[in-house]
């Protein structure tokens, strides 16, 4: 039975999370201020914990303790840049609104300070007794690509193979999932192939749905870096920033991309500006692809498109015309009811002209989160520890060999997606949820109905650094959690680079590091002795280096964070890694059994959101400002952030459609949709066409107007498209 004592053994282990000044009061285990140990005044770097970039910074201690940072000049990534998230990295994790202690509801709606020893009982005994009751089904976790890989891989190895849980998703499902499975099925694993070089040595660099200059900033310094004088082309419906500072822009008509892509595809073989040998030798499935695009011609094309025949020429001659051609795309493409397929057009145009494994080439991903690569590959929610595969009983008995577990407690499906344990909550089929660093309540679609949904549960845990973002304040109980810079570990960025993260500050109050909760939680749900080798990241760090041994994602020769070079290492890490930039597919051999990529492709549907005269303007959405971060959870934390964007939420309006409107700039704007309302303050601009309207997502109300459409393959959200009616509010 887990009692106090090794409660309190258990958090003296906490890495210098807790000291001996930990003692017991009677009514539970209390905590003073407790200092951390940290290292005396000295330099230290560590990765940057908002985007997937994966800058490296410089952090400046002083008596033990974090006083301020600077970019990162050696590390390759960023090369001495860090955006204004970077720079305040430090600065919002001092924040009045820190989840500082447990907190459990009142009866009468309000919140009491609790122990840890009373939270973590309290989670044990009510989950375990929803499960008894309703069955292992009953209970389900929602997890992030926030935290280091060695929280990820505990936290689904805990919930899943010892909890029982039998449904546990990641927010990454919100913004990579159609990458991973265009990937997965193109090349025979989730491989981005590139490296951030890449960037610098393209002569011809496209970008699909992809506000490089606004998401992923210093990336675009990359791109301004690059000495070929390069042609960037653009490729979005609206004039975005990234739009405006590139050499050609075309603004197809709202998720009719992938029917672009077959079209600029057609002509390159009409025009024989494809490359034979290549595609023979190392793919499959083009005979049937060739037939496929037939069909897609200029004058189709344009037309489907909203766009003039001479612009699709003109695209497929740029394309067809450049010696290493890069294509790239993130959200707009990844968030669409045919995201997959869109991604894997893309990757197709790379095989056909051989614009992969060279220098400057790449069907490259950007990936949103700053660990999401981390999750994909060991968070055990899509795929199974390493990559691989839940369903592939040879998988499952490798990783319980490695484990030194039970196999039959690992299960043989992945259990549900994101959507469908929503859906499993509001039919009741679902009661306990547990989300860990992440805020649904803001960022998922149809926000009233999942606030209304999570009204439901019979008990919602969230664990966070911050007690006040939306879904926190529907929970019944708050884990408090260190954040990035009060823990250890590693993260991987989008192009495959392990980088470390380091502890430098100390959480506030009793907040500890989500590994030390995920201890806590195991022994105190009596898998103490099942996870006993799981005593410190750098332990974990260890078990996923063998368990990534003979996987495309192979790392096992860094046995300790040691072995992790300065410059981060960039996955697969072969015998004698002295590489600072590595891409895959140089030797054109992919990951499939046969070695050969495949080209995948299907017919462009058109999204189930239509516009009608109820409805007659079309919603789009994005990223608003290199200051803000998906929910401003943290964000908004920073008075220096603040200043550098409106605090109102925007809606981007034409000046045709103001004046058919009677909306003035600066007005506010009623905006509705089938599925919600909300205000926001009027831009006039010609950033968006007329018709369109766009609305940054990071406001809270912004998500509650999308509907609920999803790629059938990656269940990823359609979250860019959504027919609204707007009007002057009075």
């Amino acid at each position: 039975m887990f009692n106090v004592p090794s409660m309190k053994e258990l958090l003296r282990s906490a890495d210098g999370e807790l000291t001996e000044e930990l003692r017991l009061k009677s009514n539970g285990l209390g905590l003073g201020h407790l200092p951390a140990r940290l290292e005396p005044d000295a330099l230290t770097t560590m990765v940057c914990g908002y985007c997937s970039t994966g800058c490296s910074l410089v952090i400046h201690m002083k008596d033990g303790q974090a006083i301020n940072l600077s970019p990162d000049g050696r590390y390759p990534v960023n090369r001495g840049m860090a955006c204004p998230k970077g720079w305040e990295s430090l600065r919002v994790l001092d924040s009045s609104e820190r989840a500082v202690v447990p907190w459990r509801r009142n009866e009468d709606g309000g919140w009491t300070a609790v122990s840890w020893e009373y939270a973590v009982l309290t989670f044990v005994s009510r989950m375990k007794a929803l499960q008894e009751k309703y069955g292992k089904g009953s209970v389900a976790f929602l997890g992030t690509g926030q935290i280091p890989t060695e929280e990820l891989a505990f936290l689904g190895t805990l919930a899943k193979f010892g909890m029982g849980f039998l449904h546990g998703d990641g927010n990454t499902r919100q913004c990579m999932a159609s990458a991973v499975v265009a990937y997965k099925q193109s090349f025979g694993f989730d491989a981005p192939p590139y490296t951030y070089q890449d960037l610098e040595e393209s002569d011809t660099l496209v970008f699909v749905g992809s506000n490089l200059c606004i998401a992923h900033p210093i990336l675009w310094e990359r791109v301004m870096r690059n000495p070929h004088q390069p042609r960037i082309i653009v490729v979005d419906p609206r004039r975005t920033e990234t739009a405006q500072a590139a050499t050609h822009h075309y603004a197809p008509q709202p998720k009719t991309d992938l029917t672009l892509l077959y079209g600029v595809a057609h002509l390159l073989l009409e025009w024989k500006a494809w490359d034979r040998e290549f595609v023979e030798r190392h793919t499959n499935d083009f005979g049937k692809f060739r037939v496929h695009v037939e069909a897609f011609t200029p004058a189709f094309v344009a037309q489907q498109c909203g766009m003039n025949v001479a612009e699709v020429e003109e695209l497929a001659r740029l394309i067809a015309e450049g010696q290493r051609v890069s294509f790239w795309w993130t959200m707009g493409v990844n968030q669409s009811h045919q995201g997959v397929l869109t991604a894997q057009a893309l990757i197709n145009l790379a095989l056909m002209t051989g614009n992969i494994g060279r220098p400057g080439t790449g069907a490259n991903s950007i990936t949103g989160q700053c660990n999401a690569m981390g999750s994909r590959l060991f968070s055990n929610t899509a795929s199974l520890l390493g990559g691989r595969d839940f369903t592939n009983l040879a998988h499952r008995r490798k990783v319980a060999d490695i484990l030194q577990i039970d196999g039959a407690r690992i299960p043989e499906t992945s259990g549900y997606a994101y959507d469908q344990i929503i859906d499993g909550i509001e039919s009741g089929e679902i009661k306990g949820l547990w989300v860990i660093a992440t805020n649904s309540a803001h960022s998922w679609i149809q926000q009233n109905r999942l606030k209304q949904a999570f009204k439901k549960l019979e008990f919602l845990v969230v664990q966070d650094m911050y007690r006040t973002s939306e879904t926190a304040q529907l929970a019944d109980l708050i884990l408090p959690a260190a954040g990035w810079g009060e823990k250890d570990g590693t993260f991987i960025n989008s192009e495959r680079r392990i980088g470390r993260i380091r502890k430098v500050a100390r959480a506030p109050g009793q907040a500890l590091a989500d590994f030390h909760i995920f201890r806590l939680l195991a022994e105190a749900w009596g898998l103490g002795p099942e996870f006993a080798a799981w005593r410190s990241p750098e332990a974990v760090f260890q078990i996923l280096s063998r368990l990534s041994e003979g996987q495309p994602c192979d790392f096992s020769r860094l046995q300790t964070y040691d072995d992790i070079s300065p410059l981060g290492v960039q996955w697969p890490v072969p015998a004698g890694d002295v590489e600072e930039q590595r891409r895959l597919f140089a030797d054109g051999h992919f990951y499939h059994a046969d070695g050969r990529a495949r080209f995948i492709f299907g017919q462009p549907q058109a999204p189930r959101e239509r516009l009608n005269p109820e409805f007659p303007y079309l919603l789009l959405t994005g990223r608003g400002s290199s200051a803000q971060w998906h929910t401003e959870t943290r964000t908004r934390q920073s008075p220096i952030l603040k200043r550098l964007y409106r605090d109102e939420a925007m809606i981007e309006i034409s000046p045709e459609d103001a004046r058919r409107e009677g909306i003035a700039a600066e007005d506010w704007v009623q905006v509705s949709s089938a599925h919600g309302q909300a205000k926001f303050r009027c831009v006039i601009t010609r950033k968006v066409k007329p018709g369109q309207v766009f609305i940054s997502m990071h406001k809270d109300g912004v998500n509650g107007l999308i509907p609920s459409e999803f790629d059938p393959q990656s269940r990823q959200p359609s979250y860019k498209m959504c027919a609204v009616f707007i009007k002057k509010a009075h």
